[in-house]
């Protein structure tokens, strides 16, 4: 294909204006010094990356200019910010380097670009994933700066607004890892905003016509919201201006990617979703009056609509761990509909649509005391402190932390704690001390003796009850859900089971003597090998714990002292041979790059058919399972494990066969069960594996399994079902989860 010639001159101009676009919303950036060094900071990168284009052919200079006003405009960073996100590339892809950092800008830079570059390199892709390190690194130097996060969040951000010129398969992976990881990050940052656009733009690459369907049907609704809002207003804005508030009042509609989530989670129209949009009302308050100001407001708007007991959330009393504070009642509207009101200052506002990057403009000095913030910058730092805990792990425990709910306790003296939601009293436990947590034996909740087991609830009293004797245990890592008290769990049991060890080591020491086999280490490895341990450390600790009985150790020979077992050396491995569970008349998948034929197997946790979007995965004992991309476990999979995902696309157009569920209600009729059996057998021809009906009050809940051949002969007898009187609602089983 013809490339179009490039216009360099327009280039340069086009650059310069993006810079100068820069400079315009660098608000915190006024001194002659900090445009200074913008300034360099730009030509430093424009150079490095002069000869360099992004899959788009745009010049590559135009990303971290965008990540830059990012950065500035939307996080409100300062100028250290705008330059480490001028230069988050250039040690990565360029010839400058961490020193040519250092000798330019300053040591800070240093640092935060040190945690900004990805790492290269090998990897033991056994046990990890390059994403898996890469993330860790990120967050050494994130429990030492916020900003490395922050930045990172930005170059996310641009990068998910410029997926479309990726590969497909690219796309997938990329929009995958910002939902697992990068969304979930910002939420707990207090970065709602970039939390929401992640998640939609997430969702738009994963699930394009359900996403574009979504946003035809808001774009169609806009009209009747926007009269409703007004209508709804205005008794509150004439109740406001009497009282003489300053205010703004704005409506957020629902994301996308929220309303998608409720239609999946909930199994909910769009239709019934009655939360698309929200009501916020903005005070302009002193921070003195600001509270008392926020519920003053609410009086005014339940004087006209009726709220909802359960629906009141207080977070300007007790503010969320992300620092955001809220004010939030859902009311009943004269049309019948339920509508949630926000009511808060700008200053709760800006940190709420900013959240930790406003919380870290706010920080005047070094002395400032320990915010909530940094208190879970120290719970991170706590957790990367254990070097041997594997990348996947880390991830798994860190990722706890990031989207979960939270409730208030309190100490027996009234000291407020949070927690997440679920948390148990152990959990409680270690986070007042490490101490408290290895001794602990029970709690007092409200008075009354509970185990370590019991979940708490908000506005518990927790009192814990320790003793001397009692030491951590197995059993605890399945009581414990905070990364913290998991990861002192286990450190705690990692240091116990070292001591053992050390008792099993002495004894193989004292066998081995009396055996005249030398204490090598080629000899401790065909012992780690005969047992099938992971490590010389598992080895030692089932020897101290009886599972190994030396005394047993026989079927071996000695050459020069050292250990050979004839016996297992002649055994032969079975062969390990996938089937897939096509018929073997037709192929119908081409898997990998070079699309080839090879054997596979269908995942059970999705069901993929013929039509459905599918990717292949290399597990450990089962070859390849192909995955749909919606499948509930490829977000984990493509994130974590990145390096053994590969490309499949269905091929094979036989007429072969495959199982599909189907669920379906509606009202309960005499006959109704014929008639949808009348549907899949007779009018489509379609065979039926099992079928099952129940009726309740007049309301039916069904489901049967059929052989089809495609998502396109499945979606023909969906909407013939559909049509049936009586049947509301017909879909897809996607999962075993359903």
């Amino acid at each position: 294909m013809h490339k179009p010639e490039i216009d360099l001159e327009e280039e340069k101009r086009e650059i310069l204006r993006r810079y100068r676009a820069l400079l315009r919303v660098c608000h915190r950036s006024r001194s002659r010094t900090e445009r200074m060094r913008i300034r360099k900071a730009f030509e430093v990168t424009l150079d490095a990356h002069k000869d360099m284009r992004r899959k788009s052919g745009e010049p590559y200079i135009y990303h971290p200019l965008a990540v830059a006003k990012i950065a500035a405009e939307e996080l409100g960073l300062d100028t250290l910010s705008i330059l480490c996100a001028l230069l988050h590339d250039t040690v990565e892809d360029t010839y400058i380097t961490l020193d040519d950092i250092e000798n330019l800008f300053g040591r800070k830079e240093r640092t935060i670009i040190d945690g900004l570059t990805k790492i290269s390199g090998v990897f033991d892709y056994q046990n990890t994933s390059q994403q898996a390190e890469n993330f860790r690194k990120m967050l050494l130097t994130l429990s030492d700066d916020v900003r490395v996060i922050l930045i990172k969040l930005a170059d996310r951000l641009h990068n998910m607004r410029t997926l479309d010129h990726m590969s497909r398969d690219k796309q997938l992976k990329i929009a995958n890892e910002t939902m697992f990881m990068y969304a979930p990050l910002a939420h707990r940052l207090g970065l709602y905003h970039i939390k929401t656009e992640l998640e939609d733009l997430a969702l738009k690459f994963k699930e394009p016509e359900e996403y574009e369907d979504i946003v035809t049907r808001l774009q169609k609704t806009q009209a009747v919201r926007t009269r409703f809002i007004n209508q709804f207003t205005l008794p509150i804005r004439r109740s406001l201006d009497q009282q003489g508030f300053q205010y703004t009042i704005k409506s957020r509609t629902k994301s996308v990617y929220s309303i998608w989530n409720k239609i999946h989670k909930k199994g909910v129209a769009f239709e019934e979703i009655y939360d698309v949009f929200a009501i916020r009302i903005i005070l302009d308050s002193p921070a003195e009056t600001e509270k008392a100001d926020c519920w003053r407001v609410y009086s005014a708007v339940t004087d006209f609509y009726q709220p909802s007991p359960e629906r009141l959330r207080d977070w300007i009393s007790i503010p969320k761990s992300s620092g955001y504070e809220s004010l939030h009642t859902t009311v009943m509207s004269p049309s019948g509909k339920w509508v949630e009101v926000q009511i808060r200052s700008e200053r709760m506002d800006e940190m709420a649509e900013r959240g930790y990057a406003a919380h870290w403009r706010y920080k005047d000095a070094p002395e400032t005391p320990e915010s909530k913030l940094d208190a879970w910058l120290a719970q991170i730092r706590e957790v990367l402190e254990s070097p041997s805990e594997n990348a996947i792990e880390f991830i798994d425990n860190f990722k706890l932390s990031l989207f979960s709910e939270e409730i208030y306790v309190f100490t027996p003296n009234g000291d407020l704690k949070t927690l997440p939601v679920a948390a148990t009293a152990l959990d409680f436990a270690f986070h007042i001390h490490s101490r408290v947590g290895y001794h602990c034996i029970g709690a007092k909740v409200n008075y009354k003796l509970v185990p370590l087991s019991h979940k708490l609830r908000s506005g518990d009293q927790v009192e814990i009850l320790t003793s001397k004797k009692q030491r951590p245990k197995e059993d605890w890592l399945h009581i414990a859900i905070t990364p913290s008290a998991r990861q002192k769990i286990k450190n705690a049991l990692r240091e116990e089971k070292k001591q053992i060890a050390e008792e099993g080591k002495e004894m193989l020491r004292r066998r081995f003597a009396s055996l005249k086999v030398e204490w090598l280490s080629i000899n401790l490895d065909e012992m780690v090998k005969y047992y099938d341990t992971d490590t010389t450390l598992d080895l030692y600790y089932r020897i101290a714990k009886g599972t190994i009985d030396l005394k047993k150790l026989r079927g071996f020979s000695l050459e020069n002292g050292k250990i050979r077992f004839q016996r297992k050396q002649e055994e032969k491995q079975p062969e390990t041979r996938i089937v897939s569970t096509a018929p073997a008349k037709g192929e119908a998948l081409l898997i990998g790059d070079e699309r080839q034929k090879v054997d596979y197997s269908l995942a059970a946790c999705c069901n993929p058919i013929p039509g459905d979007e599918v990717f292949g995965f290399i597990t450990v004992n089962e070859g390849i399972k192909i995955h749909r991309t919606n499948c509930p476990n490829a977000q984990e999979l493509m994130s974590k494990y990145a390096y053994r995902v590969i490309k499949a696309r269905w091929s094979s157009k036989e007429l072969v066969q495959f199982e599909v569920g189907l669920k379906f209600s509606g009202i309960d009729d005499v006959g109704l069960v014929q008639k949808i059996t009348n549907i899949i057998s007779t009018d489509m021809n379609v065979n039926m594996k099992a079928i099952s009906f129940e009726a309740n009050d007049g309301i039916f809940d069904g489901q049967v399994r059929v052989l089809v051949h495609d998502t396109n002969h499945l979606n023909i007898l969906i909407d013939s079902l559909k049509s049936v009187e009586g049947v509301l609602t017909v879909d897809r089983i996607h999962s075993e989860f359903d």
